[in-house]
């Protein structure tokens, strides 16, 4: 099994790279669109959609709703920037969202009844994967280069990473017992600590290779790391008691070794709103 992770986080980085760097922005939001749509098929299972008939109309909604913002947004071949205005109220609702989410978490299992329905899971989707799309097409078109989208991804693996190891041989504190009983306080400081340190990495590159940051724009860059840690441990146990309010261990089999997309794009999907949101005004 670690073999085989291994194997596709390999294969996961390099088509990310690829993919990122190679692409036009426009090709870019037409990716990213497809691999949303490809989770939203995942979360018609949260919803509690087992057969796939049932899962189609849920499909046909989101992606007529991406649809709908690729006119909204002014998405097209030869554009070469988008409705910033219109791109950041769409991260706005997303970001209230996740920290909303927060309220439901402290309140599980109690507050279950109070979400456990169809059509609010079903909303929650929508507030989850059309904010990061909109993030993921925003961070391209702000930097075609990729940059951002690949330091954002970055960001997240170095909370996992880090949250991962220190968890492992110096977590005792637990975090979510009723959620994820593996995860400890002792992996947040980890993962933030990481997060903190590849923080200061990828803004001193941008410093030197890109274009000049402030003493300010470099302190709000370290600052927002502390915020990105805890936006993806949320959306890392947004998922998993999604899963487990429909008792099943992953979102998916699309990724060997790793579960579904969902599974992977958790935490993403939760820091990329306030991520998109920062580059937007440290850059315009």
């Amino acid at each position: 099994m670690l073999k085989q992770r291994i194997i596709t986080a390999i294969f996961l980085l390099l088509a990310l790279i690829v993919a990122t760097t190679q692409l036009s922005s426009f090709y870019f939001a037409i990716l990213a669109a497809l691999l949303v749509l490809v989770a939203s098929w995942e979360w018609a299972g949260f919803i509690g959609l087992s057969q796939r008939i049932s899962k189609i109309p849920y499909l046909l909604t989101l992606t007529a709703m991406i649809f709908g913002l690729f006119l909204l947004l002014g998405l097209s071949p030869g554009a070469e920037e988008i409705d910033y205005l219109r791109v950041a109220v769409i991260l706005g609702l997303g970001l209230l969202f996740w920290l909303l989410s927060l309220v439901m978490l402290i309140g599980y299992p109690q507050n279950r009844q109070q979400w456990n329905d169809e059509s609010k899971i079903a909303c929650m989707g929508m507030f989850s994967l059309i904010p990061t799309w909109a993030g993921l097409v925003s961070l391209k078109y702000l930097l075609p280069s990729g940059y951002l989208v690949l330091a954002l991804v970055v960001l997240v693996a170095a909370v996992d990473i880090g949250a991962y190891f220190v968890g492992v041989h110096f977590g005792s504190r637990k975090l979510a017992p009723n959620l994820s009983p593996k995860k400890s306080w002792e992996g947040v400081w980890g993962g933030m600590a990481a997060c903190l340190l590849v923080g200061a990495g990828l803004s001193w590159s941008m410093h030197v290779y890109l274009f000049s940051l402030s003493v300010l724009q470099f302190v709000l860059l370290l600052a927002f790391t502390l915020l990105l840690t805890f936006l993806t441990v949320i959306g890392d146990l947004v998922e998993s008691m999604l899963k487990r309010n429909q008792d099943i261990k992953d979102s998916g089999v699309l990724l060997p070794g790793h579960g579904g997309l969902l599974d992977r794009i958790d935490g993403l999907m939760a820091a990329t709103p306030a991520f998109a949101l920062l580059m937007m005004t440290v850059l315009n």
